[in-house]
């Protein structure tokens, strides 16, 4: 097997962290390849908690080779945090990490311009991490105030570049907020020439590399990030993140051909999360919402703001699935649900009077719609010491045939708890 992907279907949140780490030890590289410290992985490995943002969770291995790809994008001072908080905790992080060269950096006026329009939207606020992501990538896109990772090797062409791009910020960033502070463009290139410095030993020409790994016989695992419903060309626009956050993204994130990937894993929730702003057709404002939040412990990996929650939505999930072209389904977070009386699976919308199992590519026609319920029983026992799919509540193991018989894929594994172990394979 060449290669495995492993993809959020529905707003993020999914748990693709703890599916990446079971199967890391099956591969030689790990690749992350769109997104920035947006993202959020918790992972329970050697019974401690890690929280990764731009890392790749190979990079708890240390056999193992991790990538951080062409469609991320990096703040660095973000990327030498991180690597120093996991090497204050014995995580060896050497030539085993791997920074695409094309990647391309977020400076301070990224964040300083994404608050400022996230201010200026006021209640219709799509709901940012305000970490610099959606405007860098309008940058990339733009390409004149664009540098990348490899840029900060050249202490000459950066330190043009920076006075370049801070004298035209600037004005910009004084008309959207008259109390911004100044862009000291000397300071900032001292700053970003010291992050280059540090990591100029894992900068590489990623593409090269992973194309060498293909060749050689590795295997590779991508890490999505994010959802494919927040995907900036198929999500619920304009509430979505600025990457492809489908598997869509995979290809031109990390530069290796549809062809090479062999098999796609969809990961859902058993029930639906998002965070920020956006139509949410399943969201429960109630205490059964409250209940799943808390249980379920739905406060952001990065932000720590408290996430929306409803009822498993097949609608939107099955249409993250198509567009991500998966082949199998992980089921998590399923022990969150264990204390209800019964669950209800969205199986349809009702817009303007009439029914759909198809996603709405408007947003507005996704604000009209409201979901058609198929309600099922509980199962009220707790499940997390289970390991058999045979020893599941008969309750539980229908709600996992109706999760896979609505999204018309089958169900590789269940998750039933964080750790590694309560992990049941279908």
């Amino acid at each position: 097997m060449a290669a495995t992907a492993v993809i959020g279907l529905q707003w993020g949140d999914e748990a693709k962290g703890k599916i990446v780490d079971l199967l890391t030890e099956q591969h030689d590289v790990v690749v992350r390849y769109q997104g920035g410290n947006n993202a959020g992985h918790t992972v329970v490995f050697g019974g401690q908690t890690y929280k990764l943002s731009l890392l790749p969770v190979g990079v708890l291995r240390p056999e193992i080779t991790s990538v951080i790809a062409t469609g991320v994008v990096i703040n660095p001072a973000a990327l030498l945090k991180e690597i120093d908080q996991l090497r204050a905790r014995s995580v060896p992080l050497g030539q085993n990490l791997l920074i695409s060269d094309r990647a391309h950096v977020i400076f301070p006026w990224h964040m300083a311009e994404e608050a400022a329009f996230e201010a200026a939207r006021k209640q219709d606020a799509i709901g940012t991490t305000m970490r610099g992501i959606g405007t860098c990538y309008r940058d990339k896109a733009g390409r004149t105030h664009a540098i990348r990772m490899g840029d900060l090797l050249y202490p000459d062409l950066l330190r043009k570049r920076v006075a370049e791009i801070a004298a035209q910020k600037a004005p910009v960033l004084r008309a959207l907020d008259p109390q911004s502070a100044p862009l000291d463009a000397a300071q900032i290139t001292r700053d970003y020439l010291e992050y280059a410095e540090r990591l100029r030993p894992h900068i590489v020409d990623t593409t090269a590399w992973l194309h060498r790994s293909l060749a050689k016989g590795q295997r590779l695992l991508f890490e999505g990030a994010q959802g494919s419903l927040l995907d900036v060309d198929h999500g619920s626009y304009p509430f979505v993140t600025s990457s492809s956050s489908s598997g869509c993204g995979l290809h031109s994130g990390s530069g290796v051909p549809e062809r090479n990937i062999s098999r796609m894993i969809g990961v859902v929730k058993a029930y639906t999360t998002r965070v920020g702003g956006g139509p949410f057709p399943t969201e429960l404002l109630d205490a059964t919402g409250q209940h799943i939040r808390d249980v379920g412990r739905e406060y952001g990996t990065v932000t720590g703001r408290p996430r929306r929650c409803g009822w498993f939505d097949a609608v939107a999930a099955g249409y993250g699935a198509r567009v991500s072209g998966v082949d199998c389904l992980s089921v998590m977070l399923l022990d969150v649900l264990s204390q209800l009386d019964e669950l209800k699976i969205c199986t349809a919308y009702e817009i303007d009077g009439e029914q759909t199992t198809d996603f709405p590519s408007h947003i507005e026609q996704l604000a009209r719609a409201k979901p058609v319920y198929r309600t099922l029983p509980g199962w009220k026992q707790d499940i997390s010491h289970l390991r058999k799919l045979a020893d599941l509540p008969k309750a539980t193991r229908a709600y996992i045939d109706t999760v896979g018989e609505l999204l018309q894929l089958p169900v590789w594994l269940v998750s039933i708890g964080p750790d590694r172990e309560q992990t049941i394979l279908a």
